[in-house]
């Protein structure tokens, strides 16, 4: 692999901060990365994850709902489509089990998470699931609704699925953040033959970017034929504003030695395209894949072929309905069940059958009944 010593301080740094926030389990990950990866694994690795799978894999039993609850859902900004298909889940699942919700947007800014949390601590609510914010870095704010007993769950709040340690997060609820950086480079890889140059869009505020653009930097370097280029640090709440300028500087710097983008979220892609497309780049030249999180606008290119080749789905509205769950085995004193749904992605090629009218990937595996049953003592 090629690149110049930006791209290798920035993949130095990028590894050293998954690494320490993921914890001995992140480091083994990394740990556990190939020295070189072949086209027939990322081939392989590939097809498996785009393969539907119609059956439950999640909890089968567990408490019976626990009535008359109000929750604050506290999101990092609704303008995350991630977010807001998790918020719509949550909202789903809590009528469904006779909750009241209400919604604290912090807008994507510090001062707005602060007030946000402030106005959810105000409102005395039962019980408190968090959408998108790291929860190490509100981890004071965090520990003022554990001291008065009220259980918290998140979406997205730490680098891998599971309670967040140092936290009152008894419950992330995500994919796991490895095997979506997996799929998500082995496949630029399987598409390039081997030949991919390769920048990554990552947001260095959260510990579960850092994660999964590690990730996928290591196996970029492991490909003998790529190149990683760059691994670039764009917060999310910015990027609005800040790709269509980072996205000409790229097109200049590398030219046609820029083939893939990888990013972390389908967002960076959402104001990427229209400069690509005034640039006059061909959808077939440079080819976009997101780990995470399976937005109507990714889906709308993918389906369209118009530079977006792939993301990596999370069922949003299932993890809306899984916190909820979560949350009410807290409520009644149980353990979380530590369900990891499995990681899928979403090509032109299973577009078809995987998102439907609603322009969402929501999986057919029984999971609404499947809670249900749960909550009802069925």
């Amino acid at each position: 692999m090629r690149g110049g010593g930006r791209a290798a301080r920035w993949l130095r740094r990028g590894l050293w901060v998954a690494a320490v926030s993921l914890g001995p389990c992140g480091i083994a990950a990394l740990a556990q990365a190939p020295a070189s990866v072949s086209i027939s694994e990322a081939q392989a690795v590939t097809q498996a994850a785009t393969r539907r799978s119609n059956a439950w894999e999640g909890p089968t039993s567990g408490p019976r709902a626990q009535a008359g609850k109000t929750i604050s859902l506290v999101v990092d900004d609704l303008r995350n489509g991630g977010i807001l298909g998790v918020a719509q889940g949550v909202r789903e699942a809590a009528r469904e089990i006779g909750w009241n919700v209400k919604l604290f947007d912090a807008g994507g800014t510090p001062a707005g998470r602060n007030d946000a949390f402030a106005d959810a601590l105000a409102a005395r609510h039962d019980g408190l699931i968090l959408l998108g914010s790291d929860a190490s870095d509100s981890r004071d704010a965090l520990a003022r609704f554990a001291a008065r007993g009220v259980p918290i769950v998140g979406w997205h709040v730490g680098p891998k699925p599971g309670p967040v340690p140092g936290t009152p997060v008894a419950m992330n609820v995500t994919t796991e953040p490895a095997e979506v950086a997996r799929v998500t480079a082995l496949s630029a890889i399987a598409d390039s033959n081997g030949k991919a140059g390769v920048v990554i869009f990552t947001d260095s505020r959260f510990g579960i970017a850092l994660a999964k653009s590690g990730m996928m930097a290591t196996l970029v370097r492991a490909c003998t034929g790529c190149e990683l280029l760059e691994v670039r640090d764009v917060p999310i709440s910015e990027s609005a504003a800040r790709m269509p300028i980072v996205t000409k500087e790229l097109l200049a710097k590398y030219g046609s030695r820029w083939t893939h983008a990888l990013a972390i979220n389908d967002i960076y892609f959402d104001y990427a395209v229209p400069v690509l497309t005034v640039a006059g780049v061909p959808a077939g030249r440079l080819r976009l894949v997101s780990a995470g999180d399976g937005s109507a606008p990714a889906f709308l290119r993918i389906r369209a072929r118009s530079y977006q080749t792939g993301t990596v789905a999370e069922p949003l509205n299932l993890q809306g309905w899984q916190t909820v769950d979560e949350l009410n085995r807290l409520f009644a004193g149980q353990p979380t069940s530590q369900f990891i749904a499995p990681v899928h992605l979403v090509t032109s090629e299973n577009i078809e059958p995987d998102v439907g009218p609603a322009w969402v990937y929501d999986p057919a595996n029984g999971y609404r009944e499947a809670y249900r049953r749960i909550w009802r003592g069925r």
